[in-house]
């Protein structure tokens, strides 16, 4: 089931195409960023997870992913978090990021071909 709001505000103001382009850029932004958080997660670099959940946030808020956006604001805020800690805050955005990368697939499936 897609996130209500998911690119909700993007299909008023793309067409299809544009869309699709947007939302390619997204999914390559997840995939590079949970990769940058899996790596200060395990060097227990909490200033560089932080920043890496400010860039997150950004990218999740532009599309709508709602849920990973405000876990991403909340890793934020976290400079008191230890390495164990950061492993469990990455394991949860994680999780939400896969969510919001399904809702995008959905999301496009339901787009008319272009």
């Amino acid at each position: 089931m897609v996130e209500s709001g998911f690119a909700a505000e993007l299909a008023q103001d793309l067409d299809a195409g544009d869309l699709r382009k947007v939302l390619g850029v997204f999914r390559q932004d997840v995939e590079r960023l949970t990769g940058v958080l899996d790596t200060n997660a395990e060097a227990g670099e909490s200033v560089a997870f932080r920043h890496t959940c400010h860039a997150l946030a950004g990218a999740a808020g532009a599309v709508g992913a709602m849920a990973l956006e405000r876990a991403c604001r909340l890793g934020m805020t976290r400079a008191d978090l230890g390495p164990a800690q950061l492993a469990v805050l990455r394991d949860d955005i994680r999780a939400l990021a896969a969510a919001a990368l399904a809702d995008m697939v959905e999301f496009l499936a339901s787009l008319p071909p272009g």
